[in-house]
């Protein structure tokens, strides 16, 4: 059962002195209870905007069409309509957890008063425990704890109300490998207790090494270009630009990417990847996903 379905979201949002961002252009993932959904792709494609979009925190200005819809075992949210759900039936893991907590408070202070907010039974030692991190760590302001520690603080805090889904947003970003490994344990361990857990990335060489995720999902300049087992689509990828993205791992032989990612602002309402690779035979003019089995891409749509 998907606990948690975005159906044909697309965002605009419009910018100061003119232009529109194409945040997301008709995106569709859905995530299941006890598994692991990674969205990968180079910084820059819309990946954070997903993750707004999920807890509704989107700028206030932005254009919305679609939906999101979380299901938990007692009702189902839409999460557009509905802001009860943060903490409780959705949590965020933010991407840099050291400036997400107050600066002027310790750890402990911040995760009791989420504990207290949202009512729940949980203790703070307990779920510092839940995270391999000492309780006396939570003693310590935010700038006394190290990177990691910071980021076991913010997957406690979001762990505080039992949530259906988790949002992981670059939960490893600036982590040395060890603790980067740590971090997506913890996230692992959350699927297995059956939350579903939507992991956005661009660390594929993380996502390699632990083999966490059950599905990947494939973003580039707002649209979803790739989605599937995510063995399926690391080992044998469909589209060119999944296999551009994998290439370029030093794993991977270290080949560079063509070109650079294009500004997402004013993009052209088809997918762009051919004015970066000319020679892809899956862009270029009007697109669609097409669905094999478990497995779907994008490609260029046949009258």
């Amino acid at each position: 059962m998907s606990a948690l379905t975005i159906e044909n979201l697309t965002v605009r949002i419009p910018v100061r002195g003119g232009g529109v961002v194409h945040a997301a252009s008709n995106v569709d993932v859905s995530v299941e209870r006890g598994t692991i959904t990674a969205l990968v792709g180079e910084s820059g494609c819309g990946k954070s905007i997903l993750a707004s979009a999920v807890m509704s925190m989107l700028p206030r200005e932005s254009s919305v069409t679609g939906s999101i819809s979380v299901r938990t075992d007692t009702r189902t949210v839409d999460v557009f309509t509905d802001k009860s759900f943060r903490g409780r039936d959705v949590a965020l893991i933010p991407q840099s957890a050291s400036s997400y907590l107050t600066p002027v408070r310790t750890a402990r202070s911040q995760l009791n008063e989420t504990i207290r907010v949202l009512g729940s039974t949980h203790t703070a030692d307990d779920l510092a425990l839940r995270v391999g991190l000492d309780p006396a760590a939570l003693d310590c302001h935010p700038h006394e704890l190290s990177g990691g520690m910071a980021q076991r603080v913010a997957i406690a805090g979001a762990l505080v109300g039992d949530p259906s889904v988790i949002v992981a947003d670059e939960p490893t970003a600036n982590l040395d490998t060890e603790l980067a490994d740590r971090v997506l344990a913890l996230l692992r361990r959350s699927a297995d207790n059956g939350a579903a857990v939507l992991l956005i990335t661009h660390d594929l060489s993380s996502l390699l090494r632990s083999s966490v995720a059950d599905r990947v999902a494939v973003m580039y300049a707002s649209r979803i270009m790739e989605t599937g087992p995510a063995r399926s689509v690391l080992d044998d990828p469909l589209h060119d630009y999944t296999r551009d993205l994998l290439n370029a791992l030093p794993s991977r032989g270290l080949n560079p990417m063509p070109g650079i990612p294009p500004q997402l602002t004013d993009l052209p309402d088809e997918c762009v990847y051919h004015l970066r690779r000319p020679d892809t035979m899956f862009s270029g003019g009007p697109t669609k996903l097409i669905t094999v089995g478990a497995r779907s891409y994008r490609t260029k749509a046949t009258s």
